[in-house]
């Protein structure tokens, strides 16, 4: 089936054609209010559905919808990996979502902090097309103008950001181009392990261990799994990839007996993202530096969420405060979600130490660096690294740490802390978010949840004052329903839990 959506000045979707439209707010109305003899055996359930959809601006999708009906035609094929919510989206722009029955959301969710110039960038959209239009791939069999040039971007950029661009020994020299987050961790602990052996004398123990830290998300392949040590993802898969040990967030006293002549790397997030929005303190990731200065292990940080500008700086750990002559660089990082604004694309980044252990033939890839993908990330780059726009993604948290700051006034015994910094930002609760996402998505608004109970603020860098504003209010009514007033609202899914 072919959609063909567009949106109207309005804001208004036309439905594909075929799709039976949802019943609106009006015609909802219209119904609740006829006669009865008109429908004289309805429901207990079909009335609650048609009081639900008089009252709320965005309901979610009855089982007789054509939202329904697509999913219940769909899933059969698809393997269950996810369990979704109703809504099926067909259409983005800036920061709106619309679905098939025609209805608009304002997304706080950025495709989980992907979407950081906002849904179907104009800008993007264009370089997407000319270069589609030009070459989209070779494979990296051959030279192409992109790869080399989205890597020079990405290295100048970093080091500029960092301060060293006239230093002889800048933090990072060279980058990998791959497909996702979890192909750039990959990469970043074969290059730690090889490291390692280059490292390690004859007869001396191996140098393979590599340390993680409990509520950290790596990824779901085998390697970045197995530096994810969280049961519920890693327990279906054992056993895993052997010389992953771990230990504990900011536990700065421990790290003397984790980090050792055996180890040849250390990854770690300035921000757990999947975690709970949990912050690395300044002196966890000196004492990391440190550390692995003193044993020859590589230092890897993980930005793919936290990373270009989402904390007002090009890279997370260079906007934390530290005394000038304290070192909290890496020797790897890691990038991919907004370095494609929707393209899968992921980079490693790394020293020049690092990059003199690798040859050829070490790693690679037949998709990643591809001149279509290289040449969005190279466009997109460029715009996350202009200074007035990490300038207002400072501006944009100080707008929502006011609203956090009523709504905790409001709901005391609900919201026990806010973390985060910039626009990757968590609310923790006392209680299941679940409720409170639905509410709010059936009033108009896409919000997530990570760590125990952790509302996930990750909208698009350009939001606009306006929009979260709007946001927020709908947030609060969201958490007045659930809190406050006492209706039950449940999470609700199709085909699913």
């Amino acid at each position: 089936m072919a959609f063909r959506i567009c949106v109207r000045q309005a804001g208004r979707v036309p439905l594909a054609a075929g799709f039976r439209r949802g019943t609106s707010r009006t015609s909802a109305r219209h119904a609740s209010s006829a006669p009865a003899a008109a429908r004289p055996n309805l429901s207990a359930e079909q009335l609650e559905g048609i009081r639900k959809a008089a009252s709320l601006p965005t309901p979610d999708p009855s089982e007789d919808s054509a939202t329904a009906a697509l999913v219940s035609d769909q899933m059969p094929y698809m393997v269950p990996t996810y369990v979704r919510p109703p809504p099926m989206f067909v259409k983005g722009e800036g920061c709106y979502l619309w679905d098939v029955e025609n209805r608009r959301y304002l997304d706080f969710t950025a495709g989980i902090a992907v979407n950081a110039l906002g849904h179907c960038d104009p800008e993007t959209a264009k370089v997407l097309a000319q270069q589609s239009k030009t070459l989209m791939h070779t494979s990296n069999l051959y030279h192409n103008p992109w790869t080399g040039s989205l890597s020079k971007l990405l290295v100048s950029l970093s080091n500029e950001a960092a301060g060293s661009t006239t230093t002889s020994n800048p933090p990072f020299a060279r980058a990998f181009i791959s497909n996702s987050g979890s192909e750039a961790n990959e990469a970043a602990l074969k290059f730690a392990r090889k490291v390692g052996k280059t490292r390690s004398q004859d007869g001396a123990e191996p140098k393979n261990e590599i340390l993680s830290f409990h509520s950290s998300f790596h990824g779901r392949t085998l390697g970045s799994l197995s530096a994810t040590p969280n049961p519920k993802y890693q327990a279906p898969f054992l056993p895993l990839i052997p010389g992953f040990i771990y230990g504990y967030y900011n536990d700065i006293e421990a790290l003397d007996s984790l980090i050792t002549d055996r180890t040849c790397g250390v990854i770690v997030e300035p921000i757990q993202g999947e975690g709970g929005i949990n912050e690395a303190t300044p002196e966890f990731l000196a004492a990391l530096r440190k550390r692995c200065n003193e044993v020859g292990a590589v230092l890897i940080y993980d930005e793919i969420q936290c990373g270009l500008s989402r904390t007002g700086s090009l890279w997370a750990h260079q906007s934390i405060p530290t005394p000038p002559s304290t070192d909290i660089n890496p020797d790897i990082v890691t990038t991919a979600k907004a370095l494609g604004n929707g393209y899968p694309i992921g980079a490693t980044l790394v020293s020049e130490e690092v990059a003199s252990a690798i040859v050829t033939g070490d790693h690679g890839t037949t998709f990643g660096g591809n001149p279509l993908g290289s040449r969005v990330a190279h466009s997109i780059v460029t715009r996350l690294a202009d200074r007035e726009l990490q300038a207002a993604v400072l501006e944009k948290e100080k707008i929502f740490r006011t609203h956090f700051t009523r709504l905790q006034e409001r709901f005391p015994h609900v919201i026990t802390e806010v973390r985060g910094r910039g626009l990757i930002l968590g609310l923790q609760l006392s209680q299941d978010p679940t409720p409170v996402v639905t509410a709010a998505r059936e009033r108009g608004l896409l919000i997530i949840t990570c760590g125990k109970n952790t509302l996930r603020f990750v909208p698009p860098l350009v939001i606009s004052e306006e929009e979260i504003e709007e946001g927020m209010k709908i947030l609060e009514e969201a958490m007045s329903v659930v809190f406050k007033e006492g209706e039950n609202v449940e999470g609700t899914y199709l085909k699913g839990k």
